[in-house]
């Protein structure tokens, strides 16, 4: 499966680990979240990357007390029509201060893209090497914003009047 990342297609360094896979001894690992909440301090304790792919359904406040630990969370969106994984993006990033990957995976559609973006996601898998295509393409393309949100852009509007009010203030 593609998978985009800060507007580029890479190679995915994490190896998805079945519930019933034996861990390996290095290399990161995204593990699913019955067998990271089983196991999780011995998880986050490797000396390898660890993620963790997270239903929608799940509260993402399991996952504070390990998140200055985990390197990935994989949101799940199970349909196109379920934005549930948007909202436990924004809390990861805005209410617990996330910023290690957040990563976007399932049904994940090409007019999706900007708003995951915004939302704090910064990987993507996709199903399609076109969508991947697109996706990169898209996430290249727009670099401007009004509304505050989950990711690392300034809006436009604070950044101009930010700007205004410092070429306004005198000079000590």
């Amino acid at each position: 499966m593609p998978l985009v990342k800060n507007a580029a297609i890479i190679e995915d360094r994490f190896q998805h680990l079945a519930d019933d896979a034996d861990l390996p001894a290095d290399g990161a690992v995204l593990v699913s979240a019955a067998r990271f909440l089983a196991n999780a301090e011995a998880l986050v304790g490797r000396n390898s990357p660890v993620g963790v792919i997270w239903p929608n359904n799940r509260n993402v406040e399991e996952l504070v007390p390990y998140l200055d630990r985990l390197d990935a969370i994989a949101l799940v969106f199970p349909t196109f029509r379920d934005g549930r994984a948007h909202s436990q993006a924004r809390l990861l990033r805005e209410r617990h201060g996330y910023r290690g990957e957040l990563r976007a995976t399932g049904q994940v559609l090409r007019d999706q893209f900007v708003f995951l973006l915004r939302n704090g996601f910064d990987a993507f898998e996709v199903k399609k090497q076109a969508d991947a295509e697109a996706f990169a393409a898209t996430a290249a393309r727009y670099s401007a914003f009004y509304q505050p949100t989950g990711d690392s852009h300034r809006p436009g509007a604070l950044q101009r009047r930010r700007l205004a009010r410092k070429a306004e203030s005198p000079v000590s």
